[in-house]
């Protein structure tokens, strides 16, 4: 879990580095939210919170290439509004169907959590 955990802080540190994703989001390393009855756990997640200009395609393309950096090839998940979209081999349907349920409802109440 530890290398998931390393992972996790990598992917941070390389987002916070994208100028295009640190102009249009705020990025934060937390711990996951424990469900009641469950134990406590290291598992970290990038909370991102978005402003106005945000461009899901600049994000996801950040993230697909710090994952092709990465010798070990980790399945990135991303959740928005109870939808969860998983990012494997980054085939284009894949990076498609992660911009497109990032982008839907950027009009809309709750928009870029």
């Amino acid at each position: 879990m530890e290398h998931g955990a390393s992972d996790l802080r990598s992917l941070h540190a390389w987002l916070r580095s994208d100028a295009v994703v640190r102009r249009s989001a705020t990025l934060e390393l937390q711990d996951a939210s424990l469900q009641p009855g469950h134990m406590g756990s290291a598992v970290e997640v990038i909370k991102l919170v978005t402003e106005n200009g945000w461009s899901a395609a600049s994000f996801v393309m950040a993230v697909v290439a710090w994952k092709r950096t990465r010798p070990q090839n980790p399945d990135i998940t991303i959740s928005r509004d109870g939808t969860t979209v998983s990012l494997m081999n980054c085939s284009d349907e894949e990076v498609e169907s992660v911009i497109r349920m990032l982008s839907e409802r950027q009009d809309g109440e709750g928009a870029g959590e």
